[in-house]
């Protein structure tokens, strides 16, 4: 029997402008240092009319990559014995409000769809 792995995102409702945004991800069904299991983690977002936008990556060995344009501004990290990866945000902008999605990307290259979603 196949293990399903399952991604949960949370974090409040909404933040003012200048403040942090914190967001959850929630693994379970695998570790996040798995992998064949799970390559990556990756945040995106959708603001205004705009098309997705990648925002960045934690990969299973800890390595991190973010969008150029929020360099300095976004922080991402892990609790492995939780199962749980981090997204921090700060000085957000009125024009960052949209949908956050969280997405699990497998060593083939396959990413899978976000399970829940926030506001900010």
């Amino acid at each position: 029997v196949k293990s399903q792995i399952s991604i949960t995102e949370s974090g409040p409702g909404a933040v003012k402008p200048t403040e942090t945004l914190e967001l959850t991800c929630k693994v379970t069904g695998a570790s996040l240092t798995d992998s064949s299991k799970i390559w990556a983690i990756h945040w995106v977002r959708r603001t205004g009319q705009k098309q997705l936008e990648w925002l960045g990556r934690i990969k299973y060995d800890e390595t991190k990559n973010y969008a150029p344009s929020l360099q300095g501004r976004l922080t991402l990290s892990r609790d492995t014995n939780k199962g749980e990866v981090y997204f921090k945000l700060t000085g957000v902008k009125p024009e960052e409000s949209g949908t956050y999605y969280v997405a699990k990307e497998t060593q083939h290259k396959i990413i899978t769809k976000n399970m829940y979603i926030k506001f900010i």
